[in-house]
């Protein structure tokens, strides 16, 4: 599965941003899907996960109420929906295929990466 990734840029802190990725098969739909990001310096972390069918969601603390993830099966797409950022939420962004219907927040659950997308929010 190739993971396809788009959607980030430079936004004013306040601002939002919607990022998107596409799988190429169509196998991930029956597989949890997430998003992590990864600041330089910093280790790579979760941020948001959805199960294969949308019905559960999980949530970093730091963005829960922020960032809205969701997905499209019918085009094997997970997006992740970005309000009220803030610079601490500058990374590059990584979506994820799951090893089952459920991601959860361990990267130990991941089968596959998709190249990342930058993501730039100035003060």
């Amino acid at each position: 599965v190739q993971l396809q990734a788009s959607g980030g840029g430079l936004v004013q802190a306040g601002g939002s941003l919607r990022l998107s990725c596409a799988a190429s098969r169509r196998t991930a739909s029956n597989n949890g899907m997430g998003w992590f990001r990864q600041a330089p310096g910093k280790e790579r972390e979760f941020v948001a996960s959805i199960s294969w069918n949308g019905g559960s969601t999980v949530y970093a603390d730091n963005v829960q109420g922020r960032f809205t993830i969701s997905r499209d099966n019918a085009k094997s797409t997970v997006f992740l929906q970005m309000n009220s950022l803030k610079p601490e939420d500058t990374a590059v962004y990584y979506c994820a295929v799951s090893r089952s219907s459920y991601m959860g927040r361990s990267m130990t659950n991941v089968q596959y990466w998709g190249q990342g997308t930058q993501v730039t929010v100035s003060s």
